[in-house]
């Protein structure tokens, strides 16, 4: 059965002045891709630990930073990569000085290694791949892309530590990229989101810093940069029996 292939989303959700151009819209009116913090809590709790060094990439304008705040975690750093979002959140929420709020771009994070004990996304990562056809065969531009915010990840990560990611990307399509051996960490995922029938579903992975993958996401995660196999060259016709007159093989 041909695969299909899912249209290419509108290249702007990758472009800075789109997002600034939103953000100098809205300010800091609260906007949530996937859903609150309540959504996803049950799931993302147990991974938090009071104290715990929060960063969270492409915070936008959600309130998941200060969500977390109201339930005591009182140490979170947010980036954005636009200037119009992170100074309206600034000042939304000056008066809560354990929130900080930075001006960075997610492929090059400019804190010291082991900086955090937790680092968290929400639908950012989803931006580096709308603009992918087919989720089975990903460009090796987005793939490049993926790995570099990864490894951004893993080095600011304490040992220990762990980066949460919540996107609607299935784990046959996004477990490869996070399945990766040189990130030094572990993998393990959930479904979570409304469980009413035919309600969309999202996924939460964990991935722990120091702990190992499991074989099977190690060999997953390798066939990632595999070349595809070469197409299958069409069957040699058929050759004709020793002692067949190949005159009676010709069809008049």
């Amino acid at each position: 059965m041909e695969r299909r292939r899912a249209p290419a989303a509108p290249p702007r959700y990758g472009r800075r002045r789109f997002w600034d151009a939103l953000y100098r819209r809205e300010g800091a009116e609260t906007r949530e891709w996937l859903g609150g913090l309540s959504r996803f809590l049950p799931q993302l709790e147990p991974e938090l630990r009071p104290g715990d060094r929060i960063l969270v990439l492409g915070c936008g304008n959600s309130a998941l930073s200060h969500d977390l705040y109201k339930l005591g975690y009182t140490d979170v750093t947010s980036i954005d990569f636009s200037p119009a979002c992170i100074a309206a959140m600034r000042a939304r929420y000056a008066r809560c000085p354990g929130l900080r709020w930075a001006v960075m771009d997610i492929r090059a994070l400019a804190f010291p290694d082991a900086s955090f004990d937790v680092v968290l996304e929400k639908g950012t990562l989803d931006v580096l791949m709308v603009e992918e056809t087919d989720p089975w065969d990903v460009s090796p531009q987005a793939a490049a892309a993926m790995r570099r915010v990864l490894a951004e990840v893993s080095r600011v990560l304490r040992p220990g530590g762990c980066f949460i990611s919540i996107t609607f990307a299935q784990p046959h399509f996004r477990k490869p990229h996070y399945a990766q051996e040189a990130f030094g960490w572990s993998l393990r995922h959930t479904a979570c989101g409304d469980g009413d029938a035919g309600a969309f579903h999202y996924f939460l992975y964990v991935m722990r810093k120091g702990q190992p993958l499991d074989p099977r996401d190690v060999a997953l995660g390798r066939r990632l940069h595999q070349p595809p196999p070469p197409p299958a060259l069409p069957p040699p016709p058929a050759a004709l029996e020793d002692d067949e007159d190949y005159l009676l093989a010709i069809q008049l």
